[in-house]
């Protein structure tokens, strides 16, 4: 792919940068006082990203978790060129709605677990969460039970950054100062066995980590929770793969206590795990189901919220106006993206790749490899969602001291090895685009790998 001619230098940029910019979970004096600054993006294909400097990086985040379908694909950009042309824009409000966006309504009933025919679209996953949270309270309002106002989640859990989804998220940096999380949200353990299991096994673990939902639910009162939230597998959170039967017991407290289940799909959905969404991974029946990034594979921004027969009918049944929605809910670009995005999804076979080959290749390649290095105390992931965590002692499963300091020592070693890896506490997380190769697969692996020695010899252990 030929590159556009650059408007600027790399120094100029970051000067520019420094000056005007605002990045998200940045800090800004770090930035302005480090010599080099910003590492500036301008274009990308497949799964590698090229720098303002030329430096090819393979990219096995696949931006933040969503570019699914992989980085150039012509049918996307096509699909909104040509939607731009007939309809940039016209909103969803009053009774009012577009092709794209009933077409994908109907696309995405189509491929979401059973009883969820009805969407809600925004621009973002913070956005879809955020609708849950109006949604549930309004639900709950129209079936005579408006004191079902409280919400559960899981501490570690990441959400989305407005107020009401920060809320819902259990990351203490996202609440301290300020004034979070607001009233009526609360968190409990997550089913990080790595962490919190002790001398349980991961299976016991998973029954007291759902029994912990429970005993919540029992300390505000049942006829006082609205819903619990919970994604199928934990990804900014750390890739946390709950413990066989966690989602069975979860399901089955939530059904006891007559309390909504919602599922947080917007780094699971698509493809991600190996299945259209990770619900059907693990047999989850949602009640509502969040999604974003890869419906669109972060080509343009969209989110949707999946809503089930049960809440929808009453929304028909009693009538009234929902108060609430977006500029751009169900924006018609942005549909159109995401159809396209899907039939490329299903042409090129995506999920059943990530399911039989490439998914399977990428976690035993990353046990193979790394299971038995000194600051690794454990590989886990399933499709292509994996993270490494980094200890430092194996057998206690004991962290080194000041959580965070070792994943981002491997992170920045990673960046300057020109692989995009992240850090989550101290795991590395992978979430390659599903595009991804075996051979792609080996040097990510083998990168990471090389980063890892060079922590460990930082930190003395080798």
């Amino acid at each position: 792919m030929s590159s556009l001619p650059l408007r600027n230098t790399t120094a100029r940029w970051r000067d520019l940068d420094r000056r005007h910019h605002l990045s998200p979970f940045t800090d800004y004096q770090e930035l302005k006082r480090g010599e080099a600054g910003s590492r500036i993006i301008t274009r990308a294909e497949g799964v590698h990203l090229y720098d303002s400097e030329g430096a090819e990086l393979l990219d096995g985040m696949a931006g933040l978790w969503c570019v699914n379908v992989g980085y150039g694909r012509k049918e996307l950009a096509e699909a909104a060129y040509k939607q731009l042309l007939e309809l940039p824009y016209y909103n969803t409000f009053f009774k009012t709605a577009t092709p794209p966006a009933v077409e994908l309504a109907e696309r995405l009933a189509g491929l979401m677990p059973e009883k969820l025919n009805m969407v809600f679209y925004g621009s973002s996953g913070s956005e879809s969460n955020d609708t849950v949270v109006r949604l549930a309270r309004h639900y709950w309002k129209l079936e005579g039970r408006p004191e079902k106002q409280h919400f559960i989640s899981r501490t570690y859990a990441y959400h989305g950054s407005t107020m009401a989804s920060a809320s819902l998220g259990g990351m203490t940096p996202m609440q301290e100062g300020f004034g979070l999380p607001l009233p009526g949200f609360h968190h409990v353990m997550p089913p990080y066995w790595y962490d919190f299991g002790g001398d349980l096994t991961p299976e016991e673990f998973g029954k007291k980590a759902a029994q912990a939902i429970e005993d919540k639910i029992l300390d505000i009162g049942p006829e006082k929770v609205a819903a619990f939230i919970g994604e199928p597998i934990m990804g900014a959170g750390g890739v946390i793969v709950p413990p066989e039967g966690y989602w069975a017991e979860v399901q089955r407290i939530c059904r006891k206590h007559d309390v909504l289940l919602v599922v947080d799909e917007v780094i699971c959905g698509f493809g991600r795990t190996g299945h259209w969404f990770g619900s059907q991974l693990y047999g989850i029946e949602p009640d509502m189901m969040t999604m974003a990034k890869g419906i669109t594979s972060g080509y343009l921004p969209l989110s949707a919220v999946g809503v089930s027969d049960r809440i929808s009918e009453a929304l028909l049944r009693e009538g009234g106006e929902f108060a609430h929605g977006y500029t751009y809910s169900g924006h018609p670009a942005a549909c159109a993206v995401a159809l396209a995005n899907l039939d490329v999804m299903e042409r090129e076979g995506l999920v059943e790749r990530t399911r039989e080959e490439t998914g399977p290749y990428l976690q035993r390649r990353l046990r193979e490899t790394l299971e038995e290095h000194p600051l690794v105390g454990e590989v886990r992931g399933t499709g292509l969602i994996a993270a490494v965590e980094l200890v430092k002692d194996k057998a206690s499963r004991t962290h080194w001291e000041k959580i965070g300091r070792v994943g981002t020592i491997c992170r920045d070693h990673c960046f300057n090895n020109n692989v995009v890896i992240r850090a989550v506490r101290d795991a590395m997380v992978l979430s390659p685009p599903l595009v991804i190769t075996r051979e792609e697969i080996d040097e990510i692996v083998a990168r990471l790998e090389r980063c890892i020695d060079a922590t460990a010899r930082d930190l003395g252990v080798m």
